[in-house]
């Protein structure tokens, strides 16, 4: 195999430019997410919301979310990511604002659809600007490093968000988030380029098409985007993803109402207790991303490399989560939920980084936003059943139902995902 020769200066600091904005991007993003999870009791003890109505609620961004990923990823390979991610960030902030305008649960729960349109480009178009940016063999630490982002906003949120609740009300906490996301677009927009419009020397433009990435892809048409479905990798990244982000937003939406109700921990214990797992998580991604890039240096094939490390952080995901339900002890359990969340953001991390090798280059963004379809079912589907199960048993049995999905997700992977998709194909 041949070396890859190094980026210029000039070329890295356009590469760190772009995961800079793109994990500022991302933090807030979570924020976002994770605001109503935050003022989840507040919310509920205002609007007068049962569990089983928190969980539809908690539930209605994804819905949305899953729904927009299938034209979305499409529109990103056409047009590009600083417009669509641009216009998403505006579109989910002013979204997040009017949520801090709630009064009834039918407004709010459309104020999180809307939500999740706008977040829908997110994660496509930085799966687009890492493949247009990094080389194939060396896009799994930055995929790990925009994926970082996610569970570093959620373990922010707990930090910093009850402190704003407590001094004002739990509706600021929408209104300040909002108005973050606002600033972030405008940022976005201005200060991103895609490597084939900047001015590049021949030496900076050889190293992004030698190696795959910065070479313009010939533009996909819907009858190649609609191809995608015929081949077994596709679904097998659609099913599996379903599994990974399944059992990960059970922990996203209900983690401080769980430490809360069945755990009894106060409100600002429960904060830091909340926030551990997802500081855990932000390393996972990060570690990810740089441990794959090398395990597919030995492997058989990327593709290969790529889908096992999502395999084997899924099956570990399994592995922590019974113990979690399981445990009398809150340390203990707190300790296997961080192990959790540390893999299930390997997991993710691993998945968008498979996506860019599995996919044709004129459909990168277009395979990971139909495998963040199927993971984002998952992950409307996991607030919903968990409230229904809490409210109906305990939080014991929502906790086993989110392994056993997880562990049919990684089967999913294993047996599914074996070749990379051609680009005729």
């Amino acid at each position: 195999m041949t070396t890859l020769p190094a980026p210029s200066a000039r070329l890295r600091g356009r590469q760190t430019l772009t995961l800079a904005l793109l994990v500022v991007c991302g933090v807030i993003n979570y924020l976002d997410r994770a605001t109503l999870a935050v003022a989840n009791e507040f919310i509920r003890a205002d609007l007068g919301l049962s569990l089983g109505q928190m969980g539809l609620l908690l539930s209605a961004f994804s819905w949305s979310y899953a729904l927009c990923q299938l034209p979305v990823g499409a529109l990103v390979d056409k047009i590009g990511p600083r417009w669509l991610l641009g216009a998403g960030l505006l579109l989910w902030s002013v979204a997040q604002a009017a949520g801090g305008l709630a009064a009834t649960f039918g407004y709010f729960v459309l104020a999180r659809i809307a939500l999740g349109i706008g977040e829908a480009p997110h994660f496509p178009a930085a799966a687009r600007a890492v493949s247009n940016w990094f080389p194939p063999r060396a896009r799994g630490t930055p995929t790990g490093i925009f994926n970082s982002a996610s569970p570093l906003g959620m373990a922010l949120a707990p930090l910093c968000l009850p402190p704003l609740i407590q001094a004002t009300s739990w509706h600021w906490a929408f209104f300040v988030t909002g108005a973050l996301g606002i600033v972030a677009a405008v940022a976005w927009v201005g200060l991103y380029r895609d490597p084939v419009r900047a001015r590049m020397s021949a030496g900076e433009r050889a190293y992004l098409e030698v190696a795959g990435a910065g070479a313009a892809a010939p533009k996909a048409s819907f009858a190649a985007w609609c191809a995608l479905f015929r081949h077994r990798t596709t679904w097998g990244m659609m099913l599996g993803f379903f599994g990974s982000v399944y059992l990960n937003w059970v922990y996203l939406t209900w983690l401080p109402g769980y430490l809360r109700a069945e755990r009894h921990m106060d409100l600002a214990y429960a904060g830091i207790a909340a926030a551990i797992p997802f500081l855990c998580g932000f390393a996972g991604a990060l570690v990810a991303g740089w441990a794959s890039d090398r395990v597919v240096r030995h492997a058989a094939s990327p593709i290969a490399g790529r889908r096992n490390a999502v395999v084997a952080t899924m099956l570990g995901m399994v592995a922590f989560t019974i113990p979690a339900a399981l445990v009398e002890s809150n340390v203990l359990a707190v300790a296997c939920i961080a192990m959790v969340i540390f893999l299930a953001n390997a997991s993710s991390a691993c998945a968008w980084s498979l996506a860019t090798v599995a996919a044709p280059p004129s459909r990168i963004a277009s395979l990971g936003a139909i495998q963040n379809f199927g993971g984002f079912l998952g992950g409307a589907l996991a607030p919903v059943l968990t409230g229904y199960i809490a409210q109906g048993w305990s939080f014991v049995p929502a906790l086993l139902t989110g392994a056993a999905i997880a562990f049919g997700g990684a089967m999913a992977y294993h047996f599914l995902v074996s070749a990379p998709i051609p680009e005729h194909g």
